[in-house]
């Protein structure tokens, strides 16, 4: 009788056994394979950042000292991981703070989560301190929202969440979770989300286009590949060089792109856009056939859409459906992961050299060379430039380095002259074009891959933007490298005034503070240079160093980005001078 009733105590223990909406959120989160999180905490999510205390030893957060921050942040660790990124805040303007980094992620297909606070639920709708409706606010820039208002709903929407986020076109989405829904009991228990009803991340493929695509690579006299951020997401990039190699097609990157190739590889013609290689620019418009692969005919990239390689049958690899079609007219459509189109594509395939194509890229290289890149990366003037302070960062990295470029003129040098050995080695804000990006997209990046340099590239203007993560690196002894490339303008708008409003510089001189001091204050090695021969020895250092470094080098004021392709111009119409 008496092992009876025991058995029945511990029946009814274990039935009654539940936990609050917070705890179940850091159980959904270990679940998940989540270890490191950003954040920064604020009354309506703080029943979660007392859990957080309690698994400190289980789950990482990293406290950055603005929310926008820590989406960038959170962006940095995905795009060098793969993995999905999270980010916390708490109501209102915490919550508002995350958007320019939802709307980031969104439009460059980053993997983020991000869950926010919100007042309790009989509060909604009040005007109650804090309250802001983040759901409405962040719908047009995410790929999925949700409000939870009760703690049953916490794991299924979590899992659903980390599910979609990652899943096909990756994308942000963001969990906002009332109050009480914290801090109710429940019985939890936690199933990952492996399909969501009427929702296709991947097409399958047909093989009909995959056929119709190999007819037209084959039969062509000069095709040209442009690559972009879908192969590093999908995975193909040994699909891709072995496509490059076997069909002897040259290939262009977009910015996003970048280091799915090994930057010295032969086949390998640099980058299309506005501030592109000139050769791939230009050729875009004499190729017979543009096979687009990972990317979405971004404005940046095609100029004058209406003069964009009409001459060309353009086959389109993509996993989203909304972009078949949608700026450029595809006359074969391949849906589906770029890694598995590309293996069901590479047998059909004849082997090809295409030689006098390439000697037209080859042309038109020594013409760029000449007239541009000599004087950028070997430049014989007194002024640094921003090229050669890349070049050398190359050198002492061995190319292995990962780069993170903010928003501006050094993003597009950083762009033209980084050598990568290594895919997702080039970190940077694509479509949104956020300043402000770099520093704390650094900070993710290095925390996601410890075992590499990472190297950020700031412009003066972007630094102040989220110039206090300083704080975030030394708190955290975050050893990454902060490089400020100083003109003392915001050198891109100050290009296009110089070029395009008669060099009246409206609002784009900066007067900058002493970074150097800045950087010490946070107990960070700082350095300026500001001669020539100053150089190499300190960006050696900068390499060398085992803890954070800043370095500002100041750079000639007015400089120039170019080749350049003018706003609303056609490809064929860029401009080297």
């Amino acid at each position: 009788m008496k092992r009876v009733k025991e058995k029945q105590l511990k029946t009814e223990e274990k039935a009654s056994t539940k936990i609050s909406g917070a705890e179940a959120i850091i159980h959904c989160l270990l679940a998940e394979g989540v270890d490191l999180l950003y954040g920064y905490p604020g009354g309506a999510i703080m029943p979660v950042y007392d859990e957080l205390y309690k698994f400190q030893d289980k789950l990482t957060h990293i406290l950055t000292r603005h929310e926008q921050a820590a989406t960038h942040a959170a962006q940095g660790y995905a795009r060098v991981t793969g993995k999905v990124g999270v980010a916390m805040a708490t109501s209102g303007p915490g919550a508002t703070n995350l958007v320019t980094g939802i709307a980031d992620a969104q439009i460059d297909s980053t993997p983020i989560v991000c869950i926010t606070g919100q007042v309790f639920s009989h509060l909604l709708g009040s005007d109650a301190f804090q309250e802001t409706d983040i759901i409405g606010i962040s719908t047009p820039v995410t790929k999925w929202n949700y409000q939870i208002t009760t703690a049953s709903e916490i794991p299924e929407v979590l899992a659903k969440a980390f599910y979609i986020a990652k899943s096909g076109r990756p994308g942000p989405v963001l969990i906002d979770i009332t109050k009480n829904a914290q801090q109710e009991l429940f019985d939890f228990s936690y199933e990952p989300c492996r399909k969501v009803r009427s929702y296709v991340p991947v097409p399958k493929p047909k093989t009909s286009q995959i056929e119709a695509a190999a007819a037209l690579i084959n039969a062509a006299k000069k095709p040209l590949i442009v690559f972009g951020q879908g192969i590093i997401i999908g995975k193909a990039e040994a699909q891709l060089k072995e496509l490059v190699e076997k069909a002897g097609i040259p290939a262009a990157w977009t910015i996003l792109g970048l280091s799915a190739m090994n930057t010295d590889h032969p086949l390998n013609v640099g980058m299309v856009g506005m501030h592109g290689n000139y050769a791939p620019n230009v050729l875009t418009n004499e190729c017979d056939v543009l096979i687009a692969i990972g990317m979405r005919f971004d404005d940046r990239v095609t100029g004058k859409l209406d003069t964009y390689a009409t001459q060309a049958k353009v086959i389109h690899f993509e996993i989203d459906p909304a972009e078949i079609h949608k700026n450029v007219h595809a006359d074969v459509a391949v849906l589906g992961n770029a890694k598995e189109t590309l293996e069901l594509l590479l047998p059909m395939i004849d082997k090809n050299s295409h030689d006098s194509w390439h000697n037209e890229f080859k042309k038109r290289y020594d013409i760029e060379f000449d007239a541009v890149i000599k004087n950028d990366i070997h430049p014989t003037k007194e002024g640094l430039t921003m090229g050669e302070v890349i070049e050398q960062i190359n050198i002492a990295s061995g190319n292995n380095a990962i780069i993170v470029s903010d928003v501006g003129q050094h993003q597009m040098i950083a762009c033209r002259y980084a050598k990568f050995k290594q895919t997702k080695s080039n970190i940077t804000s694509g479509g949104l074009g956020t300043m402000g990006f770099a520093l704390p997209a650094a900070i993710g990046a290095k925390m996601g891959a410890m075992d590499r340099e990472v190297v950020a590239i700031i412009g003066d203007g972007g630094y102040q933007m989220n110039i206090q993560e300083l704080a975030t690196i030394f708190q955290n002894k975050t050893p990454v490298k902060i490089v400020v490339l100083n003109n003392e303008h915001l050198g891109m708008v100050r290009q296009w005034q110089e070029l395009f409003f008669e060099k009246r510089y409206a609002s784009t001189v900066m007067t900058n503070p002493d970074f150097v001091k800045i950087a010490e204050g946070y107990h960070i090695t700082a350095k300026r240079v500001t001669k020539r021969e100053e150089l190499v020895d300190t960006i050696s250092e900068m390499m060398a160093s085992k803890e954070a470094y800043f370095l500002e080098v100041c750079v000639e004021q007015e400089g120039n980005v170019f080749p350049m392709i003018p706003t609303g111009a056609s490809v064929s119409d860029v401009r080297l001078k």
